[in-house]
């Protein structure tokens, strides 16, 4: 997992694409290009035996195509699927920004023509070994543009803890289900009860100081006594809820409310960087 931190403070763990599943991806986008290099060498060739082409028309044509489909097929598949080729869409990865954002036509074209040098003219010795020394896997393509590729499909854990909390939730009066976003996740799942309140929630008036404190609360949360624990959600829920509106539904635990504060403030901060997230 890698930490991402939004322009609002908001901590994302997003999971990054280790180098098999990506040298796999890779595998499959180049035989498609391949495919189509063949593809595009025998319709040249038809073109020649039909209009008796030069040679030197006939080189220029294979040129051309071999660099259309070497750099074309990358940027285009990615600038209009967001991040994927048909290699990644069949191994479950995405590129994305360095800030959790959707890859634009600039990335994939730094990616895509830095893709031909490192990837075919150097038989991808540089891919190899800037991915296995970068701590996000790392090409150079996606150095130089400032992307990475992370896992949009994985197996998520047994455990569901999130912000520190155990699976199967805080016990107290009226606490709600506690669950938490596992590798692949994309957004924090909310309590069903709650979704309605926490989608209207208004969190402009929110600090990032107050979340980070209750976001440290919660993370310490069995590591604290009892009564001062109590103490202290009380107080920090009574010092939210002061910012954010509408309060919070009757009966709800302070360590609830917090989470549920917290984790519809990721969501929205995970949904503005990755419009392609689905809600929970």
């Amino acid at each position: 997992m890698e930490q991402i931190v939004t322009g609002e403070a908001v901590v994302l763990d997003l999971p990054c694409a280790r180098f098999p599943a990506r040298i796999l991806s890779r595998i499959i986008d180049m035989a498609v290009e391949l495919v189509l290099i063949a593809v595009i060498t025998i319709l040249v060739g038809i073109a020649d035996a039909g209009n008796s082409l030069d040679s030197a028309t006939v080189a220029a044509l294979i040129l051309a195509g071999f660099v259309l489909v070497i750099v074309g097929y990358p940027v285009a598949f990615e600038t209009l699927s967001r991040g994927r080729t048909l290699g990644k869409l069949a191994l479950g990865l995405r590129v994305v920004a360095d800030d959790g954002g959707p890859e634009r036509f600039r990335h994939a074209l730094v990616r895509g023509l830095a893709g031909a040098v490192e990837c075919w003219a150097l038989f991808g010795v540089p891919a190899l070994i800037t991915s296995i020394l970068s701590a996000k896997g790392k090409r150079l393509g996606d150095i130089f543009a400032g992307t990475f590729v992370l896992r949009e499909r994985a197996p998520r854990p047994a455990s569901t803890a999130y912000l520190g909390v155990p699976a199967g939730g805080i016990a107290g009066p009226a606490a709600a289900p506690y669950w938490g976003p596992g590798p692949g996740a994309a957004l924090t799942p909310i309590d069903p009860a709650l979704r309605p309140w926490a989608a209207s929630l208004d969190l402009s008036a929110l600090p990032d100081p107050l979340a980070t404190s209750a976001a440290s609360y919660l993370s310490r949360y069995w590591q604290l006594n009892s009564a001062p624990r109590d103490a202290l959600g009380q107080q920090l829920a009574a010092d939210v809820a002061a910012r954010v509106s509408p309060p919070p539904p009757p009966g709800l635990a302070p360590a609830a409310y917090l989470h549920t504060v917290l984790a519809e403030r990721r969501n929205r901060a995970l949904a503005r960087l990755m419009p392609w997230s689905s809600t929970p």
